[in-house]
């Protein structure tokens, strides 16, 4: 390892030993108070330091996308760590500047208005009318839209062109629907916009590659609820091997029965694998690689698929502890499920990697 890497391993495991500490003071009931995170830096990680920011990269938030699903945690930090990737895509302004350095600040709680069904973004349209440009449209499933106060909205021009519409979430012509899901940890709504009228200095074109801008915005939230998966994962190998170290049936622990060691052992492989293509897609992601796309979708299928394995596992082998409340695995089942079919299913996104491969045949 180069000294580069290492010092680079060493920032990662003094970040994740912070966050790990600092989200198990918050409880499984309640989401971490904002302006703890925001005073912890979390939020401006990816930001430039002219707004406060660290200038660091997605590699970092990566690692606090991992705690969050190992603690299972409420609050709407992964919206927001996308929407200050969006912010970062668009051209520059003073209105645009003024956001980015509000959310660094914890003061204002933006979400990208991203469809979380299926593996297109639900594109929302804006349009010149008599009153000046209206944004309308509908998403289903849109992660943390019900804790937001500003809504930051991919939609397409007459002309084609893709923009980034920021739109309060109280405009008239605006509907945020709560839609109650099984995972409790997480809220998620459907957006509806019908007139909305934008305020010009709230529309950004996206810089450089403008027309798979969004596709890419949908690629790192992707990526971001695989790393979720990830840390779900983790806990669940985590809680098992230390239950099946003290529980004992027949007078000895279970983890000396050879049917408990091979599932903890196919649940901690599983597990080692996902790091692995999560560790690809993070990387794909920090440096624009050609290939991210399909990164993610390798790293969601897989470790979102394997997330709940290892979670259904983990509760079959805490026997019947595992079914009841006190034991909370539950929360991360749901967790896991949840995060399986959000932007696309397991399905979608292989079949995405066969139409790849099919085409380079």
């Amino acid at each position: 390892m180069s000294e580069d890497a290492a010092e680079l391993a060493a920032l990662h495991d003094e970040l994740r030993s912070v966050a790990r500490e600092l989200l198990a003071k918050a409880g499984e009931e309640s989401a971490v108070d904002w302006q703890l995170i925001a005073r912890s830096g979390w939020l401006g990680l990816e930001v430039p330091a002219e707004f406060d920011g660290a200038e660091a990269t997605f590699a970092e938030t990566a690692v606090i996308l991992g705690e969050l699903g190992r603690a299972a945690a409420r609050g709407p930090y992964p919206s927001v760590a996308l929407a200050v990737h969006a912010l970062d895509m668009v051209t520059p302004g003073a209105y645009r500047d003024e956001l980015l350095h509000a959310t660094v600040a914890g003061t204002t709680v933006p979400a990208v208005v991203i469809a979380g069904e299926g593996l297109e973004p639900g594109m929302f349209r804006v349009e010149d009318t008599a009153d000046g440009a209206v944004l309308t449209g509908h998403a289903d499933f849109v992660l943390d839209a019900t804790a937001a106060d500003r809504l930051l909205v991919p939609a397409v021009q007459s002309d084609g062109s893709a923009v980034l519409v920021a739109i309060e979430p109280t405009t008239p012509g605006v509907a945020v629907t709560p839609q109650p899901v099984v995972d409790e940890t997480r809220s998620l709504a459907s957006v509806e916009a019908a007139g909305a009228v934008v305020e010009p200095e709230a529309l950004w074109q996206f810089e450089n590659d403008a027309p798979g801008a969004v596709q890419r915005l949908r690629h790192r939230a992707s990526v971001a609820v695989a790393c979720d998966s990830l840390g779900i994962a983790e806990a669940m190998v985590d809680a098992t091997v230390a239950y099946a170290g003290v529980r004992e049936q027949f007078g000895r622990k279970i983890g000396s029965f050879q049917a408990v060691k091979h599932a903890c052992a196919d649940m901690l492989v599983r597990t080692s694998v996902a790091r692995r293509l999560i560790a690809g897609a993070v990387r794909a992601q920090v440096e624009a690689d050609p290939d991210a796309a399909l990164a993610a979708h390798m790293a969601k299928s897989y470790t979102c698929a394997a997330a709940v394995d290892i979670a259904g596992k983990a509760m079959q082998l805490h026997g019947g502890m595992g079914y009841t409340w006190e034991s909370g695995i539950h929360v991360y089942l749901k967790r896991a499920t949840l995060n399986r079919s959000l932007y696309g299913s397991p399905g979608a996104h292989r079949r995405r990697i066969a139409e790849r491969y099919s085409a380079q045949t």
